[in-house]
């Protein structure tokens, strides 16, 4: 059976917060890096995790 994790929508933003500080970024310049193919694999697995927050932040309305 596969695992749900429930979260809030504050959770997820503190989360998405949290990943964007790791990679000392903001969301804007993670973003410019991943159209340019320039980021690195811990960088990648971060804007993967960050698209998918920001998937269920969108669909939360």
């Amino acid at each position: 059976m596969p695992t749900v994790i429930h979260r809030t929508r504050s959770e997820l933003e503190a989360q998405r917060a949290q990943l964007l500080a790791s990679v000392n970024m903001t969301y804007e310049q993670l973003a410019e890096r991943a159209a340019m193919y320039s980021l690195s694999m811990d960088e990648l697995d971060v804007w993967h995790t960050i698209e998918g927050i920001d998937y269920l932040l969108d669909g939360d309305c």
